[in-house]
């Protein structure tokens, strides 16, 4: 019985290795085997990694996208969305006043 059940286990284990999962970063489509990436592993994802002039966001449906920092742990689902920004958004030169 309890190789049976060490089996059973190792099986379990093998399927969840095996498992892929869909997402999108920046609506390109990409298969990940992970269940759990570091915001630093998604940015390498894509063929040309995400550089650091670029911040990584969660698309959270009906709330808030979320930041990703490069050290936070992801949990991947299935058809999860990411997208990127600007680090640093310049909001333009300075409107000059005559006086």
């Amino acid at each position: 019985m309890e190789n049976e059940t060490a089996q059973k286990d190792r099986e379990e284990k093998d399927q969840e290795k095996q498992k892929k999962f869909q997402i999108q970063i920046d609506r390109v489509h990409y298969t990940v085997t992970q269940n759990v990436l570091t915001g630093s592993e998604l940015r390498r994802v894509p063929p040309t990694p995400i550089g650091p002039d670029r911040d990584l966001f969660e698309v959270v449906p009906g709330g808030t996208d979320k930041k990703i920092e490069d050290t936070e742990q992801v949990e991947i689902r299935d058809g999860e969305r990411f997208f990127t920004a600007p680090a640093h958004i310049n909001p333009g030169s300075k409107i000059r006043r005559e006086h």
